[in-house]
C-alpha cells in the first residue's frame, strides 16, 4: 500500500471534507524551499508550509540546535521550574519585541496564545472588579480554532456549528484604504455600548481573509481609541511575525503599541509546535496580588519545552542574520516588479505586497466561496505543476520561504500567469 492509501485507513485531516476532496500529497522529503512526494515529485513550497517555514526544510543550523538540546535537557515541567533555554527565550523577545513588552507567556500554538490572551483581557478587569466581557475584533478575521480563539473568528463556516457557545465578541469593519472613518466610528460605538474588555487584531494583515491589507496609521489610531477608554489591545502576529511583513513585526511599522502580543508559526522555523503571547508590565500586575484566586490559571503540559526554545532561539539567530534580511528584502523587490507587471491584467482584480507576502484577487464573474469551484481549479493547476500554494476564493498569495531562490520564484509567478489565463 502507498502511504497515501494507508492515510485514508486511519487519518482525519484539517479542514477537510473527505467525501469530496482528493487524497492527500504523501510527501516524503523536504530540503530548503523544496518538497519531494512518495512517487519522487518535486514541488515548490510557496506559503512556506502554512507560514512556519521561513528558513525552509530541513534547515540544519535549526536542526543542530535542537540536537544539542535534546542531549541536554528535553524537556522539564515549568510548574515551579524553570530553565536556561526559556530564559534566554525571553531576553532575546525582550530586544526585538515592542519596548511596552515585558512579560512572556509559553503555550503550544497560535490558537492557544491567542486563548491566552482573551482569557487575560476578561480577567485582568474581573481581578479589578469591573464587569468587562465583550471582545471587539474585525470582520472576516481569524484568530484560530480553540473556542474563544474560535470566537473572535468571523469567518462563518469555521464557526457555525457553534453559534449560541461563544463568548460576547462584536465585530467592527477593516479600516481598509478609504475606510478608515467608518472602522473609528464602529469602534467607538461598541465601546460606547458594550462593557469591553479588549480589542484583538491582526496587524496590517488578515492571513486567512485573502490577505487583507490596511494601514499602520488607521491601526493606530484604533489601538489610540482603545487605550483612551481603557480597553486592552491584542495585536495576533502569528502570521505576520518574524519578517513576513518586512520589518521583524508587523507592529514595528505602528506607532501606537498594543498591550499584548501572540507569537507562534515562524518562531521556531517550522520545527516544533510553540507559542508565545507577550504582556506589557501593567496587565501582568493586575494578577499579582496575595489573592491566588487572581492568578492566571492557565498552563499545558510541554510550556516552555526546552528543545523547542532550542529551536527558536536559532529561528531568531537565522532572522537576524544579514543573509537572511537580504533575502527578504529581494523577495520583497521581486514582488513588486511581479506586482507592476501583473496588476493592469484584464483578468486581475487587484493584486499588492508588503514584505514577502505577495496577493492577487483574480476577477470572477460570480461571488466566489472559499472553497469554491474557482478556488479548486486554481488549487488544482498549481498542483499539477509542482508548486504549493493554497487560494482563498479567487484570492492568490505567495508568502515563500526566505531562503527560496530567484529561479523558483519566477517558476511560481510563471505559474499564477499561467492560472490566470487559465481561469
Amino acid at each position: 500500500m502507498t502511504l497515501t492509501e494507508k492515510d485514508s485507513q486511519y487519518l482525519w485531516h484539517p479542514y477537510t471534507q473527505h467525501k469530496t476532496s482528493q487524497a492527500p500529497i504523501a510527501i516524503s522529503k523536504g530540503e530548503g524551499a523544496l518538497l519531494w512526494d512518495e512517487n519522487g515529485k518535486e514541488y515548490i513550497d510557496a506559503i512556506a508550509s502554512w507560514w512556519v517555514n521561513p528558513f525552509g526544510h530541513s534547515n540544519k543550523f535549526i536542526a543542530d540546535a535542537i540536537y544539542k538540546q535534546l542531549t541536554t535537557l528535553e524537556h522539564v515541567l515549568f510548574g515551579g521550574f524553570t530553565h536556561e533555554p526559556a530564559i534566554k527565550v525571553a531576553e532575546r523577545l525582550m530586544e526585538i519585541l515592542p519596548k511596552n513588552q515585558q512579560k512572556i507567556f509559553f503555550s503550544d500554538n497560535g490558537s492557544t496564545a491567542v486563548e491566552v490572551a482573551i482569557k487575560v483581557a476578561l480577567q485582568y478587569f474581573f481581578n479589578k472588579n469591573e464587569k468587562r466581557t465583550t471582545i471587539i475584533a474585525f470582520e472576516n478575521a481569524f484568530h484560530g480554532d480553540t473556542f474563544a480563539a474560535m470566537a473572535a473568528s468571523g469567518i462563518s463556516f469555521y464557526t457555525q456549528a457553534f453559534q449560541g457557545m461563544f463568548i460576547d465578541v462584536v465585530r467592527i469593519p477593516v479600516p481598509i484604504k478609504g475606510n478608515e472613518q467608518e472602522s473609528f466610528d464602529a469602534l467607538n460605538n461598541v465601546i460606547q455600548n458594550h462593557n469591553c474588555a479588549g480589542f484583538i487584531f491582526e496587524p496590517l494583515v488578515q492571513g486567512a481573509a485573502g490577505m487583507v491589507m490596511y494601514e499602520p496609521e488607521a491601526l493606530a489610531t484604533l489601538i489610540k481609541i482603545c487605550r483612551e477608554n481603557k480597553v486592552l489591545t491584542i495585536a495576533d502576529e502569528v502570521m505576520t511575525g518574524f519578517g513576513k511583513t518586512g520589518k521583524t513585526f508587523a507592529m514595528d511599522y505602528v506607532s501606537e503599541n498594543p498591550d499584548m502580543i501572540c507569537l507562534s508559526k515562524a518562531l521556531t522555523g517550522g520545527t516544533i509546535p510553540m507559542a508565545i503571547t507577550t504582556f506589557t508590565q501593567e496587565v501582568f500586575d493586575a494578577f499579582y496580588d496575595d489573592d491566588i484566586n487572581k492568578a492566571l490559571f492557565h498552563g499545558h503540559t510541554f510550556t516552555a519545552n526546552p528543545t523547542g526554545c532550542a529551536a527558536a532561539l536559532a529561528s531568531m539567530d537565522l532572522l537576524q542574520t544579514e543573509e537572511m534580511q537580504a533575502n527578504i528584502e529581494r523577495i520583497n523587490a521581486s514582488h513588486l516588479i511581479f506586482q507592476k507587471k501583473i496588476e493592469n491584467h484584464s483578468k486581475v482584480f487587484t493584486a499588492s505586497t508588503l514584505g514577502v507576502i505577495f496577493v492577487v484577487e483574480i476577477k470572477s464573474d460570480s461571488e466566489e466561496s472559499y472553497y469554491g469551484s474557482m478556488r479548486n481549479k486554481l488549487y488544482d493547476f498549481f498542483i499539477e505543476k509542482g508548486v504549493i500554494l493554497r487560494p482563498v476564493g479567487n484570492i492568490v498569495y505567495i508568502l515563500p520561504p526566505y531562503i527560496m531562490t530567484s529561479e523558483q520564484l519566477e517558476k511560481v509567478y510563471k505559474t499564477i500567469e499561467e492560472a490566470i489565463e487559465m481561469v
